[in-house]
């Protein structure tokens, strides 16, 4: 009996090609050269929030151990997209292995969860200096802070590797076109053969647990936070309050803002650009805007950077 042409895919499907921003030919080098830039301040900025933090004795509270933990996480997180991004641009050549693409999107779920992680327990202890401040040694400990920063990244792990291993287990046939620049669930679920309704429930039970609880505990925090600084008597005291807060609620807000509406949208309401869109803010802008928004917003960090330049 001959092969059914189906199978025939199925077998043969040994590699996807990312498209990226193959729809804009005339642009490719101009993209290279603005990506290639950003890549290069993604990891200087966070490289010196890490460095200062690490060295400065000024900086050694929770608050600090938790931002230099967060800028590696977001040195790590870019350079599983941004260097294959520039490959392809640069050379042309989109083609990924399926192993290579399925190894990406491992890393970028993985990293993508473990930074809600962070983000809500970085929420959780703003809202213990800001709400119990006589409980804050005792509570946030250094013991403690590791545990929770050993925690996020061992859930997100776990979970990813799963999770990966489930998306990859799938049969794909037909296209191996992702119309993306990185190797990410709705696109590859597009091209999946027969019925993916498990798979899409999976994915959005995922994004509840990673993306939507944490920022609902953040929003909750932070509701118990604003309500403790307006209570607070010196005007002063309630500028400063806001002042260390703000910062955390801009980056909260780009990067769960975009995830939410990429992972937890109806499937008919999925548009490729849109998606490519969402995707550079959380995956590129936040991680570029971090040391912008944390040293310019921050005197103590600002202080502690002067002390290191000559």
């Amino acid at each position: 009996m001959g092969k059914n042409p189906v199978e025939v895919n199925l077998t043969s499907m040994t590699e996807f090609i990312l498209l990226g921003f193959s729809d804009y030919p005339n642009l490719q080098m101009f993209l290279f050269i603005i990506f290639f830039f950003v890549y290069v301040i993604i990891l200087m900025g966070n490289g010196i929030i890490v460095l200062v933090t690490r060295l400065d004795q000024a900086l050694q509270t929770p608050m600090y151990f938790f931002l230099s933990n967060f800028s590696f996480l977001e040195v790590c997180f870019v350079s599983a997209t941004l260097p294959r991004m520039l490959t392809n641009l640069w050379t042309q050549k989109r083609s990924i292995s399926l192993f290579a693409c399925a190894t990406q999107m491992s890393f970028v779920l993985m990293l993508g969860n473990v930074e809600c992680l962070f983000l809500t327990v970085m929420a959780y202890d703003r809202y213990i200096a800001i709400c119990n401040p006589l409980h804050y040694p005792l509570v946030m400990n250094h013991k403690v802070c590791v545990q929770l920063v050993a925690a996020c990244w061992i859930t997100g792990i776990l979970v990813e590797i799963g999770q990966t291993c489930q998306i990859f287990s799938l049969p794909y046939c037909g296209s191996n076109q992702i119309n993306h620049f990185f190797c990410d669930i709705p696109p590859l679920l597009s091209l999946a053969c027969g019925d993916t309704f498990l798979n899409e429930m999976l994915v959005f039970t995922v994004a509840m647990l990673f993306v939507m609880i944490p920022f609902l505990l953040i929003l909750g925090s932070y509701s118990k936070i604003i309500s403790t600084i307006l209570r607070l008597p010196s005007a002063t005291g309630r500028t400063k309050a806001f002042s260390t807060c703000s910062s955390h609620v801009i980056i909260v807000a780009m990067f769960f803002g975009s995830a939410i509406i990429t992972y937890l949208r109806p499937k008919t309401k999925h548009s490729s650009r849109t998606d490519k869109f969402l995707s550079l803010f959380y995956t590129i802008v936040t991680p570029m805007f971090n040391p912008m928004i944390y040293t310019l917003r921050n005197k103590d960090v600002m202080i502690a950077l002067r002390k290191l330049l000559p």
